[in-house]
């Protein structure tokens, strides 16, 4: 046994063990301060102790000296002094069960999986000792921690031929351990065949499950835990509200608060925050806003579940609103709140915000945060900047399948498909699995670049190799790749012979290819099919009566807008705005509340006049006003993003780019203007519609014409 000195000084802990002349009868009493001293962690004390027990050299009340060795060894493991207490473990002549136990107890809490696992072996085979329960719930926690379930299964074999299984540590160890490795059946079969558990192998079988997306068995469990009226605790009640906004079943979730409201629970922030997140995910922002309120005590957590839910419900504004109210109560962000951050940014096409919140992240030491890089490159994809997500992206240490994806949608959102399937086949040389979402970005991606048989492949071969079921956004993207590739009859006979439940997007897809194309007779059709499903879809009249336009049938042209009439459908006006120094402006069409309005429609008729020699004609067959042809060239020369870019051109340094959000389709007309605008400025101009991103230089755009 070590030897340690003994303090010189006074002794501020425990005066009365060495009063004079006095010797201690029994080590009874120094034992017992020992189990004092290491629950209560006082490394000094429990050191005086150990010094008292060598100097006093008296027996134990069992004749040898085990059974204080190992108090000591469990005071130096409580105390983190895992060296010193296997260092007494060593110097022991003999051992008992109790030894071992506790020095792999020291191990498993210090986090030190793989030498539990070598000291049962040695117990095993050194000593002979036949392990108990306590050792078997310590070796099959030590096997979740490292993931090694082999050897967890080799252990459940032992305590099932040994009887130990029906302990309640070994069950919730075995729980835990196949619930941590993911082996949802392991654990689904200990539940099923043990009987007796408790509320913490119930709330470790929730967790996985539903971490897992196994939300059916989930609730199986759930309705377990209602028959046998187990007692719910903080963590059962965070777990199901996770469940309930994973279902977003909002009357399930209701019940649950009811629940909880009822029992004697005290309602902690991190149950307050899941029920905030669960209102959110069910779209009731106003119960998850109420419940938020009536926190007296808020931390991270709350502050950026309220966010989250802000986020999800397309509340960008609010969202943003409460990073400093947050800041005001001195709760200081991390990871998760600056992702919800980004990607609300992202919502707004925020780019000047997004940046500054960019920066901040950096300098809080978040930006290697992989959710934090995920966001960022969402949201330099959504507000244009295509270049600085690629960026961040190369710049990532670990990316996951988000990160991959994220990156590759964004490329095709920006039609710059070649780049977006390069990204793909890094992502398959890297040997990270892709999901549902990567396909959609990888069709996506070929669409743009009318890679028509690399589509067949993907959707045909490569996502029933990797076990991906297509869905019906696949196989809009794949009518996208044959309409853009002309192959109209294909696409509308694709869309007939596949049993998926189209929607009016995918129908107006094609529809937009006839525009493109000029086939009328297939876009009468699918404008017939898309009206029988949605009577007041707006875009679907504009498309059509811009073909009949095309055609110069004129009859057909009255036709829709009698029809958009009768039906009371009316043209949303167009809207579009540009950030310059952290300031938005807004510009409708024909608008002139801009407070230099004058010089906007100034500098757009410079503009228009430049590009006229370039061959520039106003599309007035667009125009769907019934006016007379030279008011009709007026409607056009101030739609929104004319506006907008003019200003843009007024306001901006020279060779900076030009970006421009507009809530509807980019007209043909504005195309085909913006187009030689860019070359007549040498501007970069990017402009967001409803479809897609669309960039603008030297007289091209990334879309080929086609969107």
């Amino acid at each position: 046994m070590p030897t340690l000195k003994l303090p010189t000084g006074p002794l501020k802990y425990a005066p009365f063990l060495f009063k004079p002349n006095l010797k201690p009868s029994s080590l009874v009493d120094p034992i017992k301060l020992l189990k004092i001293s290491a629950e209560t962690k006082n490394l000094r004390l429990g050191k005086v102790l150990h010094a008292l027990l060598i100097t006093s050299n008296q027996p134990s009340k069992n004749g040898h000296p085990v059974f204080q060795t190992n108090s000591l060894i469990y005071f130096y493991v409580k105390c983190d002094e895992v060296s010193v207490a296997r260092q007494l473990f060593d110097e022991m002549p003999e051992r008992n069960v109790v030894s071992w136990t506790a020095l792999m107890s020291g191990y498993l809490h210090n986090g030190l999986a793989f030498e539990v696992l070598s000291l049962y072996k040695k117990m095993v085979s050194l000593d002979g000792l036949c392990p108990n329960e306590y050792v078997f719930a310590i070796v099959i926690s030590s096997c979740s921690d490292s993931g090694r379930v082999e050897e967890g299964k080799q252990c459940h074999g032992y305590v099932l031929k040994s009887g130990l299984v029906l302990h309640q540590y070994v069950k919730n160890a075995l729980i835990c351990m196949y619930s941590r490795c993911s082996d949802v059946d392991g654990a689904m079969q200990v539940l099923n065949t043990v009987p007796g558990y408790d509320v913490f192998s119930y709330n470790s079988v929730i967790n996985k499950l539903i971490e897992l997306e196994y939300l059916r068995e989930a609730l199986e469990v759930l309705d377990r835990m209602m028959v046998e009226c187990v007692v719910w605790d903080n963590v059962t009640y965070v777990a199901i509200f996770g469940l309930c906004a994973r279902l977003k079943d909002l009357k399930l979730g209701f019940q649950v608060h009811g629940q909880m409201l009822k029992s004697d629970l005290e309602c902690d922030v991190f149950v307050s925050s899941a029920m905030v997140d669960m209102y959110g995910k069910c779209g009731k922002i106003l119960y998850a806003k109420k419940v938020f309120d009536c926190l007296q005590n808020r931390n991270v957590v709350s502050w950026t579940s309220m966010m989250a839910a802000y986020l999800q419900n397309g509340y960008f504004e609010e969202a943003l609103n409460l990073f400093p109210k947050m800041e005001i109560e001195d709760i200081m962000p991390n990871e998760y709140t600056y992702a919800v951050l980004l990607k609300s940014s992202a919502g707004l096409s925020a780019l000047g915000l997004g940046d500054l919140l960019h920066a901040r992240a950096e300098k809080s030491g978040f930006k290697e945060h992989v959710i934090v890089g995920n966001a960022l490159v969402i949201m330099y994809s959504k507000t244009g900047n295509i270049k600085e997500a690629n960026k961040i992206f190369s710049d990532m240490i670990f990316r996951e399948t988000i990160t991959w994806n994220a990156m590759i949608c964004g490329y095709s959102h920006h039609g710059l498909g070649k780049e977006a399937l390069t990204v793909f086949q890094d992502m398959l040389v890297a040997g990270v699995c892709p999901n549902y979402v990567t396909f959609v970005g990888v069709l996506s991606a070929c669409a743009h670049s009318c890679l028509v048989q690399e589509g067949f492949y993907y959707l045909n071969q490569l996502m029933k190799q990797m076990g991906i079921e297509p869905g019906l956004e696949h196989y809009t993207c794949f009518v996208g790749l044959l309409s853009r590739a002309g192959l109209l009859d294909e696409a509308e006979n694709f869309m007939r012979s596949t049993p998926v439940k189209w929607d009016v997007i995918a129908w107006r897809t094609l529809l937009n290819a006839c525009h493109v194309h000029r086939n009328y007779g297939i876009g009468k059709r699918i404008a017939e099919t898309v009206l029988l499903m949605d009577p007041h879809d707006e875009g679907t009249y504009i498309l059509i009566s811009n073909m009949y336009a095309k055609a110069r049938r004129w009859d057909g042209v009255v036709k829709i807008r009698k029809l958009m009439r009768e039906r009371n459908v009316k043209k949303e006006p167009g809207v579009s705005w540009l950030e310059i120094r952290n300031i938005t402006h807004v510009f409708v069409s024909d608008d002139n509340k801009h407070p230099e309005s004058s010089q906007i429609y100034e500098k757009v008729g410079e503009l228009l006049a430049k590009i006229k020699p370039l061959g520039y004609v106003p599309d007035i067959a667009a125009v769907l006003h019934d006016v007379e042809d030279e008011q009709k060239e007026d409607y056009l020369s101030y739609h929104s993003e004319k506006l907008a870019i003019a200003y843009g051109l007024m306001k901006t340094p020279t060779g900076a780019p030009i970006r421009v959000i507009k809530n509807l389709r980019m007209c043909d007309d504005c195309h085909r203007a913006v187009k030689l605008i860019s070359k007549v400025t040498n501007r970069l101009i990017i402009v967001r519609d409803a479809n897609r991103f669309h960039h603008f230089h030297d007289g091209n755009c990334s879309c080929a014409d086609f969107w």
